[in-house]
């Protein structure tokens, strides 16, 4: 009877729900669960039922959905559920994310500043680079990113300055997923290009995007780490090319790779050997 009971409190008597049919509605109900399960330290599935106002068919339904997402955790021997670790992997994402757009603020404004062109700055995802921050350059012919721009890998100064800082296996796994569309005559889309670029790139410390995804668009960027020593994003400074010339590059350079070293000090990463 004990063991009856237990199974009564964290799943459903019967589970012959109907399936779902608005997806906006199943995550809005999702959504809601997981923050009832956040706030508790254990509940049970009749708990969480009555505080969603859901049948406990269809929070059944939600939990073990976001169970397989890691979001949300079953103790079989006490038949409770609570929060997933995978949260926390988001949440510190964010905080890491937060921390480092924050901190690198002052270093892109003195970058742009030193430059005359507009810093980016760009973290890494898994199949391309999230432009999160920017400051502009106050000349009238600028570069722009609008937060939240994404970009491939192969065609963006931080994604290269990122790829090269990563384990060949892991650069080809990128790339297969990714793929290399090519956006200009300029564009590296073929893999041995690609792969000489990169190993430049390393070895110099700083990266250039030469009309690679823009026509008429020189970018300059290098690598920002974890404290694993892990490339995570990178700071950039872009322009027209009749700014951004050739011969600006062995200036602009150091000055760029500088500028991710000293906001990788500053959000506690290791710089990579």
């Amino acid at each position: 009877m004990e063991t009856t009971e237990k199974r009564q409190r964290g799943r459903p008597r019967a589970f012959n729900g109907p399936p779902e049919t608005s997806s906006v509605q199943s995550l809005d109900r999702a959504l809601r669960i997981l923050a009832i399960v956040a706030e508790g330290s254990g509940l049970s599935l009749s708990e969480i039922s009555a505080q969603s106002g859901l049948a406990a068919s269809t929070a059944y339904r939600m939990l073990t959905t976001l169970e397989n997402h890691g979001m949300v955790e079953f103790d079989t021997s006490d038949q409770l559920w609570s929060i997933g670790v995978e949260t926390y992997r988001m949440g510190a994402a964010f905080l890491r994310r937060r921390k480092l757009v924050d901190r690198a603020r002052i270093v892109m404004q003195e970058l742009m500043e030193r430059t005359g062109e507009t810093a980016n700055l760009g973290v890494a995802e898994d199949d391309c680079v999230v432009f999160v921050s920017q400051v502009e350059t106050h000349q009238a012919i600028r570069a722009f990113f609008r937060p939240g721009t994404r970009s491939p890998f192969h065609a963006s100064g931080i994604g290269k300055a990122v790829l090269a800082h990563l384990e060949p296996e892991r650069v080809g796994t990128i790339l297969r997923k990714a793929g290399l569309q090519r956006f200009t005559d300029r564009t590296l889309s073929e893999i041995p290009a690609l792969a000489h670029d990169l190993a430049v790139i390393k070895q110099r410390g700083w990266s250039v995007d030469d009309e690679e995804r823009h026509p008429g668009m020189r970018c300059v960027a290098a690598a920002i780490f974890n404290e694993f020593g892990e490339p995570i994003g990178g700071v950039s400074v872009s322009g027209p090319t009749v700014r951004v010339t050739p011969e600006r590059l062995a200036e602009i350079g150091p000055m760029v790779r500088s500028a991710a070293a000293e906001v990788t000090r500053m959000i506690g990463g290791a710089q990579a050997g």
